[in-house]
């Protein structure tokens, strides 16, 4: 099942190459979205009024699409269907008296047949897709019944993945794009803002924007980064988490606090600490297995690298029997929340005071 890469289709539909077949599908939404929307514009430029059908996966009829394959096209060179969040699992909204494999089968039958004219694309932006990595290639397999139509799709057009991009990928692309605004970052601080985004494009991108209104010719430093932009929850938690592994109460405690002033989320504060105890529990044990920082992201279908990057960083300084300890606290912790009327708050912060003088 051979895939292309982003760039490569990027590079192809400058030079003008186009497929009659294209699947586009992975972590990465809004590449999805953005390739989607390139190969859109290659097909049909701006007559996509006249020349682009858009339909939605759930509810797509094979016989209707076959008459719409075999259109002419008006006012352009192609003629493009976009169709969205076809799931082979479950293709129609009611499967009442339908069977999965028949109705994929009948639309495997109908895109074997499509003329040059025309342009199907398919994309996936509401579902998650069953993958594993295939650690020789770093590509993705897919394990689910939507690897037929992939299958498909790479040997007539394009199968293109658009996974997360790792935290130095972002930063390169962080400092061009800021670079572009007139702006000045250096990787360092791009790395940072990648991971206090989580590594979300569309989050990054918004605070682009927002420091280089701030800075306008000047350079975005580590201040204005701390200042300006609000660090996602997550990196919080293992900020927390760190500094109790390093018996760090200072930070403990500004971390907690940090968390705290979000009274909207409260409720999910203890679960999430909670998580990033598991986290560093998870690495403690595959390092004594010899595994690697891959397995286990692999083994537990984490999305962010750096969260198991993080876990395996802060738990090389916990004991095991130590991580085992601060996860009963959390598990009394859940307790004493869920049955007693007590300031959650102070609850909370009487348990990072019990893990922080726990010993290894």
């Amino acid at each position: 099942m051979p895939q292309k890469d982003p760039k490569t289709v990027k590079s192809e539909l400058k030079k003008g190459e186009l497929k009659n077949l294209y699947y586009i599908f992975g972590k990465n939404i809004p590449e999805v979205e953005k390739l989607t929307k390139l190969i859109i514009r290659a097909a049909v430029g701006d007559n996509e009024e006249f020349a682009l059908n858009k339909l939605e996966g759930r509810y797509l009829d094979t016989s209707e699409l076959y008459d719409m394959i075999q259109m002419m096209p008006m006012m352009s060179e192609y003629n493009c269907i976009l169709i969205n969040d076809y799931n082979c699992e479950k293709p129609r909204e009611n499967m009442a008296g339908l069977r999965a494999e028949d109705l994929n089968k009948k639309l495997i039958d109908v895109l074997k047949d499509i003329p040059h004219q025309t342009i199907v694309i398919f994309n996936v932006t509401g579902f998650e897709i069953n993958a594993k990595t295939d650690f020789k290639t770093g590509k993705s397999i897919i394990k689910d019944k939507n690897r037929k139509l992939a299958d498909l799709a790479a040997k007539m057009g394009a199968l293109v993945e658009c996974p997360i991009k790792t935290e130095n990928e972002l930063a390169k692309e962080i400092a061009v794009s800021v670079s572009a605004r007139g702006a000045l970052i250096s990787l360092d601080r791009a790395r940072e803002l990648a991971e206090m985004c989580q590594s979300d494009t569309l989050t990054i991108r918004n605070e682009i924007d927002k420091l280089c209104a701030y800075v306008g010719s000047g350079e975005i430093t580590a201040d204005t980064l701390h200042n300006l932009v609000h660090r996602q929850s997550d990196v919080t938690f293992f900020k927390l988490a760190d500094a109790v592994a390093a018996f760090n109460k200072k930070s403990a405690f500004e971390a907690l606090d940090e968390l705290m002033q979000d009274k909207d989320n409260r409720g999910a504060v203890l679960a999430n600490i909670t998580g990033s105890f598991i986290d560093m529990y998870r690495a403690v044990c595959a390092r004594r297995c010899g595994k690697q920082i891959q397995d286990v992201k692999e083994d537990f279908a984490y999305v962010w690298d750096f969260k198991v990057k993080n876990a395996f960083r802060d738990s090389s300084r916990m004991s095991v029997r130590r991580l085992r300890e601060c996860i009963s606290i959390l598990r009394d912790t859940n307790i004493a929340l869920n049955s007693g009327g007590g300031d959650e708050k102070t609850i909370l912060e009487q348990t990072v005071t019990k893990m922080l003088m726990t010993k290894n």
